[in-house]
């Protein structure tokens, strides 16, 4: 069945509660009427039903992402992580990327476990696979997209800076993520025409890879500065 088959009959869910005498007082959902849960996750003691049944809504449909560059693609070099990859599927349906580019050991959606982080954006998105990610970085440009990479770094400039965000304007933008510690291939930077950065105030320099990912995605999409 087509994954937004049922977008126009939202999931109903309830909270059930842990009642049993001495326990732990859990609060927690489970679909309306499901027999699970019937018993606390926590402490094994009954639960019950409690409060009405409420639905769980989408973001309403129809109205398209506003688009800043004119075309928006990803490259991913390197990202191991099912989770991140399969998350960053879900951002490229969502914000409509034309093409995600998966280079190194990224998994595709050939891999069996990949439908279970993607949730079906995996049928949506386009693709396409190298086992080379410089090569398939080249490919890109050759293609005529200009890539830009969201890293640190002496070239990097903040990505909500209102020069960067104009310039990506008409722009065909290759948005290029990289490996979770060792970051994008120093060789495929070259190839770039703008390293981007995400401003952090805190103690921590980066943000997870498909958290950032989607930052970026939107802002050059929607243009939030």
């Amino acid at each position: 069945m087509p994954p937004d088959s049922h977008r126009n009959e939202p999931r109903r869910f309830r909270a059930r509660q842990c009642v049993g005498e001495g326990g732990c007082g859990l609060r927690f959902p489970v679909d309306d009427g499901s027999p699970l849960g019937a018993s606390c996750p926590h402490c094994g003691l009954p639960t019950s039903f409690v409060d009405d049944a409420y639905p769980s809504h989408e973001a309403p449909r129809g109205d398209a992402v506003p688009r800043h560059a004119a075309r928006l693609g990803a490259l991913l070099d390197n990202i191991r992580s099912l989770r991140n990859v399969g998350s960053m599927f879900r951002t490229a349906d969502g914000v409509g990327l034309e093409l995600v580019v998966l280079g190194g050991v990224t998994p595709t959606p050939a891999h069996p476990g990949f439908a279970k982080t993607a949730l079906g954006a995996e049928s949506s998105v386009p693709w396409r696979g190298d086992a080379d990610a410089l090569r398939a970085a080249s490919q890109c440009v050759q293609d005529g997209w200009e890539l830009w990479a969201l890293e640190g770094g002496p070239r990097a400039r903040n990505l909500f800076a209102a020069d960067v965000l104009d310039a990506a304007k008409d722009r065909a933008i290759m948005l290029v993520v990289g490996h979770e510690v060792s970051g994008v291939d120093p060789r495929i930077l070259a190839l770039c025409r703008e390293v981007l950065y995400l401003p952090m105030v805190g103690v921590k320099g980066s943000l997870n890879v498909s958290v950032a990912f989607g930052v970026a995605a939107y802002a050059l999409s929607c243009r939030v500065a």
